[in-house]
C-alpha cells in the first residue's frame, strides 16, 4: 500500500474478529515501531504482546483498578463496571501494550522520548492497516495507573502510553471528516 494512501485511509477499528493473528504479522508491526525517529537514538519504546490467557491477567488488573475507584463495589452498577473492566482486554485477539522508558543519557529531553514512542505507535497503526488488519489505540486513566506500570515491570520513570487492540476488522470502515490543512496552517515566507 502506498504510504499516502495508508495515512489517508487508516481508521480506528474498534470491532475485530476473534480470529488469531499470525505471529509473523505481529512481528512486522513491532519491527515498524522500532523504526520511529528518536533523538540521540535512545529507542525508548517497550512492547508487550498479549494473546490468549494473558489478556485475562490484564483484565484482572483492570478490574482491581476499577474496584479501587468505586465508592461501593457491591452495587449492581459497580458490578457491571467491574465485569466490563475485566473483560475489556478480550475485545481483540491481540493487544500490544506500548510503553516508554525515558533514557537517562545527558541532554535527553523526556518530552522527546514520549514523542518518539508516539511516533512508533503511529508506525505500528499504519503497518497494521497496510497488512489488512484493524486496530484501535486505547488509553485513558487506567492506562497510566501504577498497577498497569507494575504489571508490565516498568521503571519508576516509565509508563504505558497505549494499548493497541488489533485483529481482523469486523466492522465497516468509518468515514471521518478532517479539517482541511489550510484552516490550521500559517505560512511564513519572509
Amino acid at each position: 500500500m502506498d504510504i499516502i494512501e495508508a495515512i489517508l485511509t487508516r481508521r480506528t477499528i474498534g470491532l475485530v474478529k476473534e480470529d488469531p493473528v499470525p505471529k509473523k504479522l505481529i512481528e512486522q508491526i513491532l519491527h515498524a515501531g522500532t523504526h520511529a525517529p528518536n533523538h540521540f537514538r535512545t529507542e525508548p519504546w517497550r512492547f508487550f504482546v498479549l494473546t490468549g490467557n494473558a489478556r485475562n491477567r490484564l483484565g484482572n488488573v483492570f478490574e482491581e483498578i476499577t474496584k479501587a475507584s468505586l465508592e461501593d463495589p457491591t452495587t449492581e452498577e459497580s458490578q457491571k463496571k467491574l465485569r466490563r473492566s475485566q473483560t475489556n482486554p478480550l475485545r481483540a485477539p491481540v493487544i500490544i501494550a506500548v510503553g516508554v522508558e525515558p533514557s537517562k543519557k545527558k541532554n535527553v529531553i523526556v518530552k522527546e522520548e514520549y514523542a518518539a514512542v508516539n511516533s512508533a505507535i503511529q508506525n505500528m497503526l499504519l503497518t497494521t492497516h497496510g497488512l489488512g488488519l484493524g486496530a484501535i489505540w486505547r488509553t485513558g486513566t487506567i492506562c497510566y495507573d501504577e498497577k498497569v506500570k507494575e504489571f508490565f515491570g516498568m521503571s519508576e520513570e516509565g509508563e504505558i502510553l497505549a494499548f493497541i487492540y488489533l485483529g481482523y476488522s469486523n466492522m465497516k470502515t468509518p468515514k471521518v471528516k478532517k479539517t482541511p490543512f489550510e484552516e490550521v496552517t500559517t505560512w511564513f515566507e519572509s
